[in-house]
């Protein structure tokens, strides 16, 4: 433990002298913290959970969608306790440091739909922009292209930043509002434990790897709190790059790919290649297109799927609005055959993302204040 910690203390400073100046302290928690969980990672997939799944978000809310019923995939239904130590952690930090505030109201609707075509992207490629990261420390080539279509995907919601993009103010609530969510998760925990009948359990495939839950749900804790202390989010990094020259957010991205292939390396679990990579295709335009829309729509509701996990942790509603687009768009990604397999993408989820391609950019324009101003002059002028 000594010598992983000396190693991150040793990389962190190496990285921001290479990367810049700014705030020497934050950088190097935030680059600590994505060293952590890189690390944290590969130790799940140890304990048991899939290869270069040690975290994924998209993925075990798919895992929770079926494991509730709402899909009826049988490879992946589980109660995944990483998801909740997430929450909890968050939560539990938030309220230590008095940053707990519920809030909402902000386009629920919409925020529903871009949490479902979030997922659909994302299951398009096999893995949120954290399993991303994570397959490409492990040596998953196929990483690197839906990197580009991450980036390509971010770089465009920018350009609608740029042309005054919002969904709207959000308003403060009761705090009873930001509890629901957390208890909820208490909720899953608990029918996670006493498995009742009504609740599915994958007896193979991906749904059934799992490490043992007082491991997963440690980690999960300790990584929703590093991730609400440092502000962690996977698309926050490259658009505050294009936005403002701020690299803070992606020296943990960084951190995360650095440390999870030196821990593959140190277990033997690293595999270069484009071939026989777990829980993944190597059909190149369908990756860079599912991390493109998952590029698009997370600039749109500000965040990544861990972002938005640790935002409604803190007691943001419109994220916990999200997060149910999530789960319903996993159910609806496998019950309608949207979502790929190790043979490639699906017809269906090919016709899905043009869908989902449609649907974000009439949300991106509709909601730019410059069209909304123009609309405005023209209603004056009738």
């Amino acid at each position: 433990i000594r010598l992983i910690y000396f190693t991150l203390q040793i990389l962190s400073v190496k990285l921001i002298t290479n990367c810049g100046g700014g705030n020497m302290r934050e950088k190097r928690e935030i680059i600590i913290a994505g060293g952590v969980i890189g690390i944290i990672s590969v130790l799940l997939v140890y304990f048991g959970n899939p290869a270069n799944m040690g975290f994924c978000i998209a993925c075990f809310l798919r895992d929770i969608s079926g494991a509730i019923g709402l899909h009826r995939a049988e490879v992946v239904q589980y109660i995944r306790p990483e998801i909740v130590g997430l929450v909890l952690g968050a939560f539990l930090l938030s309220l230590k440091n008095k940053e707990f505030e519920s809030r909402g109201g902000s386009s629920p609707f919409a925020r529903f739909m871009l949490g479902m075509v979030v997922m659909i992207g994302a299951l398009m490629f096999l893995g949120c922009p954290l399993r991303m990261v994570l397959r490409l420390g492990g040596g998953d080539l196929n990483a690197i292209v839906g990197i580009a279509g991450f980036v390509v995907g971010i770089f465009v919601g920018v350009q609608f930043l740029n042309k005054g993009f919002n969904l709207k103010r959000n308003y403060k609530m009761p705090n009873i509002e930001g509890y629901i969510y957390p208890a909820v998760n208490v909720g899953l925990l608990l029918l996670l434990l006493i498995a009742p009948a009504f609740i599915f359990f994958s007896e193979k495939g991906p749904g059934s790897m799992t490490a043992p839950i007082i491991v997963s749900l440690a980690a999960g804790l300790i990584v929703g709190a590093l991730a609400q202390k440092t502000r962690l989010c996977m698309v926050g990094g490259t658009r505050d790059m294009i936005l403002f020259k701020d690299n803070y957010l992606l020296l943990g991205f960084i951190s995360i790919i650095v440390f999870s292939f030196i821990t593959n390396l140190i277990f033997g679990y690293f595999h270069l290649g484009f071939e026989g990579q777990p829980i993944a295709h190597t059909d190149g335009l369908w990756n860079f297109l599912g991390m493109a829309v998952v590029g698009w729509g997370s600039v749109l509701l500000g965040g990544c799927p861990l972002r938005q996990l640790i935002l409604s942790g803190e007691g943001n509603t419109d994220s916990v609005v999200t997060v149910m687009g999530m789960l319903v768009g996993a159910a609806i990604a496998h019950n309608f055959g949207l979502a790929s397999s190790a043979e490639g993408a699906t017809f269906n989820g090919k016709v899905a993302v043009f869908i989902c391609f449609a649907f974000l950019g009439v949300i991106s324009y509709f909601n730019s204040g410059k069209v909304l101003k123009d609309t405005k002059k023209e209603e004056v002028t009738i």
